[in-house]
């Protein structure tokens, strides 16, 4: 079950004005493997310099917080990392912003999202699983929490069919994932 409330503040939003996205992280893992809860929505953005004034308006000062607009600007010259919060005032719920600037994965992922329709007049962009599944990896290895490992497993049991391997195996390869990946396959 998604959290429409979530997929709502944020997401929503996104959708009527138009910018480019993928959902991620936990709220993608939820979609194609074991709902959970959680409390935040990572989003992968295209956004350029010059729509930054334009993006801030969506999500106005009297009901978000939102960066000001020269951290923002500073954070899409990142060559890797690039990275945002906002903060919905009354829910308390955050969402982690990672603009594309270059990231061969993310252009892999971002021609590659799904669509889900959540209701009959709202449809989201989604992650395709292999990301997913690669960046709970990289969380994982970079200190992260063993649910990122609960959640994969959870995501290869539910969503087999949708997973193709053969992506999943090249960007094991690619990003050095090869032991997490072991880890996963031999229940951790």
């Amino acid at each position: 079950m998604l959290q429409p409330d979530l997929l709502d503040i944020f997401v929503l939003p996104l959708e009527k004005s138009g910018f480019e996205y993928m959902v991620t992280g936990s709220v993608a893992s939820t979609i194609y493997g074991e709902p959970r809860l959680t409390h935040d929505i990572d989003l992968v953005l295209i956004l350029k310099n010059e729509e930054i004034k334009k993006f801030c308006s969506v999500f106005p000062a009297e009901n978000y917080y939102c960066p000001p607009t020269e951290v923002i600007c500073i954070e899409l010259s990142r060559k890797n990392h690039a990275h945002f919060n906002l903060i919905h005032h009354d829910s308390g719920y955050k969402a982690d912003c990672y603009p594309f600037t270059g990231d061969p994965l993310h252009a892999w992922a971002l021609n590659q999202r799904r669509i889900f329709q959540i209701r009959p007049d709202f449809t989201i962009k989604v992650a395709p699983p292999e990301y997913v599944i690669i960046r709970k990896m990289q969380f994982f290895r970079d200190g992260g929490s063993e649910k990122h490992l609960s959640d994969i497993k959870k995501m290869l049991q539910l969503a087999e069919r949708t997973i193709d391997l053969t992506i999943l195996t090249d960007w094991i390869q690619r990003l050095c994932l090869d032991r997490e990946w072991n880890r996963i396959q031999t229940g951790f």
